[in-house]
């Protein structure tokens, strides 16, 4: 197993140095094609303020299950790139219980429950209104609720049954589109390590599934080749006794980069 180890570290540094080269030599040739560049002054972006948003967002979230569910989809849209905001800067400290609340309702789902009806000699109430978003039957929706789960909560179990819907849905094509479609990478990395351990495979398992031909091949390749990437697999090599399986199914993921 350490023979195998130092071999799939030795291929993970001869990536990086090809990373490293072929970005010195796009630099080079951005200076090269943009002179001009030169005298202008940088301009000032807008810095959003996500956490400001994002315990709105969560209060939001408990009327769901009063809108229409066509709309479901492009609200957790702009969650999830509001939570992706929050990966650019430094996160507020009061965000983690609003996040955690955030991830829960996105697993488990909005329900209200009817308003009793005292018209009738006996009193009922009505069927409860729900919002499902993790369990949505939408695949789109699904995806979506699965990364917001995986960037808010901590529950291994939650965790787990993120990671199974996650690699059951990057089966099909328009799961694999998604992924590229929401930058999901740096999502999947944050578990690429060893204290994720109990969940390790099926972090890996997400990533090979995405190293199936497909048309989505080469971009996911394409955005694996940076440093996070390479820097998060040297990390996880570096563990004493790692799972060979793991170490085999991450060296299938390098050999697949090499070729690009």
């Amino acid at each position: 197993m350490e023979i195998q180890a130092k071999r799939v570290q030795a291929r993970l540094d001869n990536l990086q140095r090809k990373y490293e080269f072929l970005t010195v030599q796009k630099l080079k040739g951005d200076c090269h094609a943009a002179p001009e560049m030169k005298n202008l002054k940088p301009e000032k972006v807008p810095v959003s303020k996500p956490f400001k948003l994002l315990p709105l967002m969560t209060d939001q979230l408990q009327w769901m299950p009063f809108v229409n569910a066509k709309l479901h989809e492009p609200f957790v849209k702009f969650i999830y790139w509001s939570i992706r905001q929050l990966d650019a800067g430094t996160q507020h400290s009061t965000m983690t219980s609003t996040l955690r609340r955030l991830g829960e309702d996105i697993f488990k789902g909005v329900a209200i429950k009817g308003i009793q009806d005292n018209s009738s000699e006996h009193s009922v109430e009505n069927k409860p209104k729900t919002a499902v978003f993790f369990k949505s039957s939408s695949l789109s929706l699904r995806f979506l609720s699965t990364l917001i789960v995986l960037k808010t909560v901590t529950q291994a179990d939650y965790l787990a049954q993120a990671f199974d819907s996650l690699c059951l849905d990057l089966k099909t094509d328009e799961g694999k589109a998604l992924f590229l479609e929401y930058q999901a990478v740096p999502v999947i990395l944050r578990h690429l390590r060893i204290s994720s351990k109990g969940l390790l495979s099926n972090v890996i398992d997400s990533l090979l599934q995405m190293t199936v031909e497909s048309p989505s091949l080469q971009p996911f390749l394409e955005a694996c080749s940076n440093s996070l990437f390479f820097r998060t697999c040297s990390v996880l090599l570096r563990t004493p006794k790692l799972d060979l399986h793991i170490l085999e199914k991450l060296s299938i993921i390098l050999q697949k980069l090499s070729k690009i």
